[in-house]
């Protein structure tokens, strides 16, 4: 096989050849486009799933549709310490701009650049080292109160009557949206709320860990009537063979039945780690087809490659007392455990772990699927801290 052809393509947010098993979720996508456009309601989408599932690559093909919709976009990924404001202002910044070269009539995007405004004079009070500036007057009395569940509102608002009069529309995809506080989280959920009163044509897709809905439903109540929360998961054996296969097919190479059953035993059919094994199999293959011998001396090397890129960046941010505990979930299995198993294993009082069950699910590590229940955020990590610690003490 020819290295440079080879198709798979493992890394964060890298596009597999063939986008298997999402058509239900584009469609989603594709109906909330055009609804949008046509000023007709509908929920905007906040997608849920694990660690490797493709959520990045589901909000850059839903970025490409909108695009090719006619929608302007604003792209941002959150991340620990970083604020709301400061990551949503500079591309708010641009789309006025780009909208204010639209042909049109109105002062409504000049309106906006003023809201704007404000809202950069109380960032730049707020966050010292806050650079963006506009030259323009601001909009007094607007998004200037220092409260962003007042001022974020206000501003998407301005944002909104300006594509409209524009007759245009916007797409503001946000990927790891759990990442901001409260707070925050709730004044995009306030906004998305005004908006849709509005009936203005801005819409809101993000993407985060199986924990969002529920940090969404305790900053505001009424989060599920305005958001859907489509669930990206794992793929089935047909869907996982489809994303092996197509790709090979396309170079005339062809996979074995026993090595494609092989490979999504291994992966359990997570996206991520499908590409992993697509890439190491094509490499060592002499011929086509790809036999289950190949997957085996695949394996031997995909395993180190994802414990050392893949878990091992999670596995070093952890504490002693972090990496016990999910040692301990690892040593119950892949299931979700129960919390008060994992006290009895490590030979504790449940009372105790909480602290450490909190800043673990802080941390994006675990999340709780049912009331008592915890499981891994990262899919195949129970058999990574087995490796990483084959040494485990059981204590009760």
């Amino acid at each position: 096989m020819d290295p440079i052809r080879n198709p798979y393509s493992p890394g964060a947010g890298s596009p597999p050849p063939e986008l298997a098993g999402r058509d239900p979720i584009l469609e989603r996508a594709r109906i909330l486009l055009g609804r949008i456009k046509m000023k007709r309601p509908e929920k905007s989408m906040l997608l849920t799933g694990l660690r490797g599932v493709g959520k990045t690559v589901l909000l850059n093909e839903v970025e490409r549709l909108a695009r090719k919709d006619g929608y302007h976009t604003i792209s941002i990924e959150a991340h620990e310490g970083k604020p709301l404001g400061p990551l949503l202002a500079p591309q708010l910044r641009s789309l006025l701009f780009d909208l204010d070269r639209v042909a049109g009539v109105g002062d409504k995007v000049k309106r906006g650049l003023r809201v704007l405004r404000s809202f950069l004079g109380v960032l730049k009070v707020t966050y010292e080292d806050f650079t963006v500036s506009l030259d323009i007057d601001p909009e007094t009395g607007s998004a200037d109160s220092g409260d962003i569940e007042i001022d974020l509102p206000n501003l998407l608002v301005a944002v909104g009557d300006a594509a409209e009069e524009r007759k245009c529309a916007v797409a503001v995809l946000i990927d790891e949206i759990l990442y901001f506080n409260q707070k925050e989280l709730g004044a995009l959920i306030m906004a998305m709320h005004k908006i849709q009163q509005k009936q203005l044509p801005l819409l809101l897709l993000g993407a985060g860990l199986p924990i969002l809905p529920g940090l969404a439903g305790e900053s505001k109540s009424y989060a599920e009537r305005l958001f859907g929360f489509p669930n990206v998961g794992a793929l089935s054996a047909d869907e996982a063979a489809r994303a092996l296969r197509e790709p090979a097919a396309a170079s005339g190479v062809e996979f074995e039945p026993g090595a494609l059953d092989e490979i999504y035993r291994l992966t359990r059919g997570y996206p991520y780690f499908l590409q992993e094994w697509g890439y190491q199999c094509w490499n060592l293959a002499t011929e086509s087809p790809i036999r289950f011998d190949v997957v085996s001396k695949a394996t031997a090397q995909v395993i180190p490659r994802l414990d050392e890129n893949f878990f091992r960046v999670r596995f070093d941010r952890l504490t002693p007392s972090e990496k016990n505990f999910l040692r301990a979930m690892a040593e119950l299995g892949p299931a979700p455990q129960r919390t008060g198993d994992i006290a009895q294993l490590l030979g504790v009082k449940v009372t105790s772990l909480g602290p450490v069950r909190a800043k673990l699910i802080k941390k994006g590590m675990i999340y709780s699927p049912a009331h008592g229940d915890l499981a891994f955020t990262v899919p195949l990590f129970d058999e990574f801290m087995i490796r990483a610690i084959p040494a485990f003490e059981v204590k009760g």
